[in-house]
């Protein structure tokens, strides 16, 4: 079992619960909800998705379900700038939320260069 992959796999979850926590804070309003929504299924999705990666049979699958956590960390980053930007927002939580969306963004988007680095190394043999 990956080291790596598997703490990843307790730190995008922990993202996911804690997004869902802070969520729960912000008032449900017209001029919210849609924000909320996206943020809830960004977090939910880099959760989802990265165990869906981590069970990939083939590299080829990983590399393309890496794609996918990498847009839905980007999505979740937006949306927490916006909960902040908006002052919807401006808690320790709101704030950890976002520097530790900001990190997994980068982690993700680290990865799937290597990946797809990797994927086209292995195309050229």
């Amino acid at each position: 079992m990956n080291q790596w992959r598997e703490e990843m796999k307790a730190r995008t979850h922990k993202f996911s619960i804690d997004v869902i926590l802070l969520l729960q804070t912000i008032p449900e309003r017209t001029d919210t909800r849609r924000v909320k929504d996206q943020l809830a299924g960004a977090a939910s999705g880099v959760d989802l998705n990265w165990r869906a990666a981590c069970r990939a049979r083939s590299h080829k699958e990983f590399t393309a379900k890496l794609g996918t956590v990498l847009e839905e960390a980007d999505e979740a980053e937006g949306c927490l700038d916006t909960i902040w930007a908006s002052h919807l927002s401006t808690s320790d939580d709101a704030r950890r939320l976002r520097a530790e969306s900001k990190e997994l963004r980068s982690i993700f988007a680290r990865a799937s260069r290597t990946a797809n680095d990797n994927e086209r190394r292995d195309r050229k043999r």
